[in-house]
């Protein structure tokens, strides 16, 4: 982790599932933990649809690597909602710098902002997506934060654990 960045990610090769958010919440940030914010369903989905075998603690994330689930964000460097982190702050290149060290199975966007922002498309559609030939499967989900709850959709989520579990 740089000095720099918000929270470390939580990457290593071998991983089964890797997940990426925009940027930490300004609550996360705070924690120092991912998803922490009120209203977050992230760690209630992962166990909801399988992924966990509990529901964990923000806290508790660095439980998710004996799991082979990492996590990451498209911004490292800035906290809050997307609206407020300046858009040079969503950096694809170094994310894709990332899938291409450490080759997850699958890379799951939690949310279509950082799928489109990564993609450089405008609204991708929720599962999974084309993306880079030389990268991993991706797919897109429902952000998880209580800001996007007009949008909650737990299928996606479901559908991603399922072909998880299937590889």
């Amino acid at each position: 982790m740089t000095t720099a960045e918000i929270l470390p990610d939580l990457l290593r090769p071998g991983l089964r599932l890797l997940l990426c958010g925009s940027a930490p919440g300004r609550v996360s940030a705070l924690r120092g933990a991912p998803y922490a914010g009120p209203g977050n369903k992230f760690w209630d989905i992962l166990h909801a649809a399988g992924l966990t075998p509990r529901r964990f603690a923000p806290e508790e994330y660095a439980r998710l690597d004996a799991l082979d689930i990492g996590l990451t964000n498209l911004c490292t460097t800035a906290a809050g909602a997307d609206a407020v982190i300046p858009a040079a702050a969503f950096d694809a290149a170094a994310l894709a710098a990332k899938l291409r060290r450490h080759r997850p199975a699958l890379v799951g966007f939690v949310g279509k902002n950082p799928a489109a922002r990564f993609l450089g498309v405008k609204a991708p559609p929720y599962g999974p997506v084309p993306g880079p030939a030389d990268l991993p499967p991706i797919c897109v989900l429902p952000s998880t934060s209580g800001l996007a709850c007009r949008s909650w959709d737990p299928a996606p989520w479901h559908a991603l654990a399922a072909r998880v579990a299937a590889a």
